[in-house]
């Protein structure tokens, strides 16, 4: 299983619109990369501004590097078009392969 980590640093002079990131962005990406592979997604939302060094963590998940990288490929435009929408924040990303521990 791999899985895309999409980080939101929280930083000094930036917004996130939490709504609009699981709403709509969220939406969009399930509705744009389920046809490549996406196997599930899930948003992580910090609790305290002062505490949480992320405003937002998205997690992707797919079976396989190349279902991602094909899906990234053919629609990651669309996705990233969508960014300012909700955020001035450029996303720290990391693909990982996901191993079950327990």
């Amino acid at each position: 299983m791999i899985k895309v980590t999409i980080l939101y640093p929280r930083t000094g002079g930036t917004f996130f619109n939490l709504d609009y990131y699981i709403d709509n962005h969220m939406a969009l990406v399930r509705n744009t990369l389920k046809p490549f592979g996406l196997q599930a997604a899930e948003v992580d939302a910090g609790f305290d501004e002062k505490t949480s060094p992320f405003f937002a963590i998205g997690h992707l998940l797919f079976n396989s590097l190349a279902e991602y990288e094909t899906g990234f490929s053919a629609k990651g435009h669309e996705l990233l078009a969508d960014i300012p929408n909700y955020t001035d924040i450029e996303p720290v990303v990391q693909v990982s392969e996901s191993r079950k521990t327990v």
